[in-house]
């Protein structure tokens, strides 16, 4: 059985020394966790608890508070998180002192040294899964000056049956609308439900971008390094428009050391949660950010702006980059290219701006700071349909949707794939296809019950090829194989092909806004 009262003096010695707790306070926490592991009165043996002050996560306290949980019968097994998030949720800071205190460091000390703070809190009050977001695969795609970062997300728990049913079983099915969904401001200290997520240790910082309130917070299953999501108070629907350059802009004015970017604001190419507007960015540069301008494509400049520098991001995609010290003029062009694109279309290269009245052009614009120099990276996004791609013509073709059939959101358009965690078994299934520790049974691969199902055209191509001389060598094929898809991938999602009739057709956008190819 957990010691109860002594877990208490662990959590408080923990509190303390990384939840920011007052020394002052402690009696009354105490008294507080007492109530609610039930227990009588403090722990009055003499065991050495000072190793919880070394701890880089919580990990370890957060077993013992859900083994407390179960053993007691506060919470049913399968749902111990709920349990532990409550907890932490009592001796995280309020969110009143987590502003003040960030804005006293950042006067202070600077940005960085508040944003470390933030972090910090989070991944100490167990918000940010830290260990569980270091079990993601992660590896590298080079591919010339370019490359692809691509993360097999294990992060995420994924519920099965029976542990749905018992949600079910303890949690009303939520009914009302409060909060009006995952993003809202009111999740902060709210309890959950059956299909609405326990957020009592969240944290958020407040800030005003575009006149209008809006906050932060870290996502709790980061995909890189403080992978940030910025909130609009408001629960308006996700728009990319002029006034989406300047929040941004006031964005990374307030967090110079971050990156941040908007999700393009319609269904297919528009992530997603499309029904409260937000960015996301963090501290870490993506592969489109380090790609350079298409020398291929030529020169560009934008007569009406003489001290901004424009051009074609050497890139898989279609990107528009941006770039000036002169954050106003390099704003202007980025509405600019916004306004005309929204109205844009070309038969000879497949993009058509609207039907009957249904916007198909978006973008994802993205903004970051190099030096003094604003940079603006605007990934030109269309969700048409047709026939033979009933799922998107610039989205993720069949033949591929074994590795990634879900949209391609901002974060994957700059270049850091999130793939689905079942790859991990059916990668190093395959593997064992290719270097013969399993049989190659092309019968057994067409039943839609196998796991390999969806993969069976891929191993049937990479079987071809003969066997590889260990299992090394078919991991090494297999994730060559998975790499050649991502980048065939963001190839799709394209609006302007590479090649000549793709180029053509990017200059003539171009030049509908107002950007003209250099003499």
């Amino acid at each position: 059985m957990t010691d109860g009262k002594l877990l208490i003096e662990k959590l408080l010695r923990y509190a303390e020394k990384f939840l920011h707790l007052n020394p002052r306070d402690e009696i009354y926490f105490r008294n507080i966790l007492l109530r609610e592991f039930d227990e009588d009165e403090p722990y009055s043996g003499d065991e050495d608890i000072s190793r919880v002050e070394t701890f880089t996560v919580p990990d370890e306290l957060t077993a013992e508070i859900e083994k407390l949980g179960v053993e007691k019968g506060f919470i049913e097994p399968g749902l111990e998180n709920l349990y532990s998030t409550y907890i932490f949720g009592i001796l995280s800071p309020l969110p009143s002192v987590v502003n003040s205190e960030f804005r006293r460091i950042k006067e202070e000390s600077g940005i960085e040294k508040a944003c470390e703070y933030f972090y910090d809190l989070s991944i100490k009050n167990n918000y940010v899964q830290k260990t569980a977001i270091g079990r993601n695969l992660i590896w590298e795609c080079p591919d010339g000056d370019r490359y692809l970062e691509i993360t097999v997300n294990l992060s995420k728990p994924e519920k099965d049956n029976k542990e749905i049913a018992k949600l079910l079983s303890k949690t009303a099915p939520k009914k009302s609308k409060y909060p009006a969904c995952f993003l809202c401001k009111e999740n902060e200290g709210y309890k959950g439900t059956a299909t609405h997520p326990a957020r009592e240790n969240i944290r958020t910082v407040s800030l005003t971008m575009g006149g209008e309130k809006w906050f932060v917070q870290y996502s709790p299953y980061a995909y890189f390094n403080e992978h940030l999501i910025a909130i609009s108070e408001n629960h308006t629907p996700m728009h990319v428009a002029s006034d989406t350059i300047d929040k941004l802009i006031d964005f990374i004015n307030f967090f110079p050391n971050y990156m941040i970017g908007s999700n393009a604001a319609l269904p297919i190419v528009g992530g997603s949660i499309l029904n409260h507007e937000h960015f996301q960015g963090g501290g870490h540069l993506m592969p489109m950010h380090k790609a350079p301008y298409d020398k291929a494509a030529g020169e560009f400049t934008a007569p009406k702006y003489k001290n901004v520098k424009v051009g074609i991001a050497d890139w898989y995609n279609s990107v528009v980059r941006i770039e000036s010290d002169d954050a106003e003029a390099a704003g202007n062009l980025a509405k600019d290219v916004i306004a005309a694109w929204k109205v844009f279309s070309d038969e000879s290269c497949g993009i058509i701006a609207e039907t009957d009245g249904t916007p198909h052009n978006t973008l994802a614009p993205v903004l970051r700071k190099d030096g003094n120099k604003y940079v603006f990276d605007l990934i030109l996004r269309n969700n048409i349909t047709s026939e033979e791609y009933p799922d998107g013509v610039f989205h993720a073709h069949p033949e591929y949707h074994n590795i990634k059939k879900e949209g391609i959101g901002l974060i994957e358009a700059m270049g850091l794939y999130i793939l689905p965690g079942r790859l991990k078994r059916q990668l190093n299934a395959i593997a064992d296809i290719l270097c013969g520790n399993a049989a190659y049974d092309e019968a057994a691969l067409a039943k839609e019950n196998n796991d390999l199902y969806v993969h069976r055209n891929m191993i049937k191509k990479l079987y071809s090829e003969g066997l590889c001389k260990d299992k090394a060598a078919a991991d090494a094929r297999v994730i060559g194989e998975v790499n050649d898809v991502c980048k065939k991938i963001l190839g799709n999602t394209a609006v302007f092909k590479k090649d000549e009739n793709g180029l053509k057709g990017f200059k003539r956008f171009l030049k509908s806004a107002g950007i003209e190819e250099a003499k």
